[in-house]
């Protein structure tokens, strides 16, 4: 450290990057490299922890305690292994905790929800439901006690409010007759501004559809089929399905798929509904990939709740994700089958880069 900083260094990285650390091991490390590297005083400690151990948060934030003044960590704590040190959580440490850590960051924590699930999106991996912070149940009180109290003061177990992290009090949101500007403003206020019309079309049609079919529509319906519809899903697009299904026989499935806006049709049979839509969805679109996972969700209760699927395919050694939105499960699992193909087309089309030579 003290050749980087002589050759000019401004910010010095201290990586726990096995995970091995503990937050005494992170304090006493950067409190030693204050006390004894030469011009450390005029550079910027910056802490890098990994999460192998479940210390990520507690590891940066004893970091701090000893003189970090840089973190790097990640959304949603995402990261090879068992991931970096989440954002949100260290943010909302310093922010509720500031008696114990005076420090402040420029971060808008009203943004943190948004980003999570933009994130969320992107990468396919839903937020477990009791992750700190961006969870759903992070504000959810089943307990009696919790609940009286919650009632009379908030504060009383509310260490940080819903809406400081970006979460709506009111979920219940729109019907069958909201119209068009109403869903425009309902998605501005869930942070989709910027949607262009052709996905917003798009959008509102499968809202309107979702409306007819679900009692209640609820702010994470709204946001499941606003990022199904955001991912790209320009080489092949879910059409229709047709179903078959009863106990004690096999079912089928009559599948229509769009492969470059062109309409391809396939029929199959299998071991249930789920099984008999994949096997027409290889007919309809041939290839060897396997299924390595295959998870259902309820984005919210009740026995109409949307499902959320993730179907994990791995080809060649190639792992990737899809997720599919729908109150028709296995709509939904089509639609995150489809997902994770396209994604597969794209780490087909890759090429490794070329050696460099001398």
């Amino acid at each position: 450290m003290e050749a980087a900083i002589k050759a000019g260094a401004t910010t010095i990285n201290i990586p726990d990057t096995v995970g091995y650390a503990t937050p005494e091991d992170m304090e006493k490390i950067f409190a030693m490299v204050r006390a004894r590297v030469p011009g450390a005083d005029q550079v910027i400690l910056s802490a890098h922890n990994h999460n192998d151990l479940g210390l990520g948060v507690a590891n940066t934030l004893a970091s701090l305690r000893g003189g970090a003044r840089q973190v790097e960590c990640t959304i949603n704590g995402i990261g090879e292994r068992a991931g970096n040190a989440a954002l949100e959580e260290i943010v909302m440490a310093l922010r509720t905790r500031h008696d114990q850590y005076p420090y402040t960051t420029n971060i808008q924590t009203t943004d943190l929800l948004k980003v999570s699930r933009m994130l969320a999106t992107i990468t396919s991996f839903d937020v477990q439901p009791n992750k700190a912070i961006v969870g759903r149940n992070a504000f959810a009180h089943e307990s009696g006690i919790h609940q009286d109290g919650v009632l009379k003061n908030a504060a009383t177990y509310e260490i940080m409010t819903p809406e400081s992290v970006g979460w709506s009090r009111s979920s219940l949101v729109m019907g069958k007759h909201s119209g068009r500007a109403a869903f425009r403003d309902k998605l501005k206020a869930l942070g989709y501004a910027d949607m262009d019309d052709a996905r917003l079309n798009e959008a509102f049609s499968r809202f309107k559809d979702l409306a007819d079919r679900k009692k209640v529509v609820y702010d994470d319906d709204i946001v499941a089929l606003v990022d199904d519809e955001a991912r790209d899903h320009d080489h092949i697009r879910f059409a229709a399905l047709d179903l078959t299904s009863s106990s004690g026989k096999p079912s089928s499935a009559a599948l229509t798929i769009q492969v470059d806006g062109q309409d391809v049709q396939a029929n199959a049979t299998g071991n249930g509904p789920v099984d008999a839509a994949f096997n027409a969805l290889r007919q309809a679109f041939p290839h060897e990939a396997r299924l390595a996972l295959f998870s259902v969700g309820a984005v919210t209760e009740g026995t109409d709740a949307q499902a959320r699927t993730t179907v994990r395919l791995e080809e060649d050694g190639k792992l990737v994700d899809g997720q599919g939105a729908d109150a028709d499960t296995v709509v939904s699992a089509v639609r995150a089958y489809v997902h994770a193909l396209n994604k597969l087309l794209v780490k087909r089309a890759r090429t490794a880069p070329e050696a460099l030579t001398a």
